[in-house]
């Protein structure tokens, strides 16, 4: 009597296994794009606390993020070398000042409702977070009332 796998047997397994990946792939996907959220959900809470600390000094909110003494931890000038996924602050101006740039290069004219005065502010974190070119985009304002704008992940 012979011992071991007939070819039956180990294209039934290899089978299975397929069919497990193609059902638990697009879940571990989502699952990835939804923790990148959560560093937007911090960032934009830190942006948050940065412009009320501002607003308390000058009586006004401002636009220039570095003023405000908010960037991202371990800011490196922009882009894919960068630690953190979204684009955070207002669409016009300049990188490392009224924006940043996080590794998956969203352009920063996704900020562009993003604005600050005397009274309010309204700031943008943009990051296509599961590469199908439509962006996810959230906002903070002076209440620290967090939006999501356009869910990347439902499309």
């Amino acid at each position: 009597m012979k011992k071991g796998f007939s070819l039956i047997e180990l294209m039934i397994v290899v089978a299975i296994i397929a069919f497990l990946a193609v059902v638990s792939v697009p879940n571990f996907m989502k699952f990835l794009a939804k923790s990148k959220r959560a560093e937007a959900y911090m960032n934009l809470s830190a942006i948050y606390a940065a412009e009320k600390a501002y607003w308390a000094e000058h009586g006004t909110y401002s636009t220039d993020l570095k003023a405000i003494g908010w960037q991202p931890e371990g800011y490196r000038g922009g882009g894919k070398g960068e630690n953190f996924y979204y684009t955070y602050g207002f669409g016009s101006g300049a990188e490392g000042k009224n924006y940043f740039t996080g590794k998956l290069e969203t352009p920063s004219s996704y900020l562009a409702p993003a604005q600050a005065n005397k009274n309010s502010f309204l700031i943008l974190a943009a990051g296509d977070i599961d590469g199908d070119s439509q962006p996810d985009i959230l906002s903070v304002d002076q209440h620290n009332t967090i939006k999501i704008i356009q869910d990347d992940l439902l499309s």
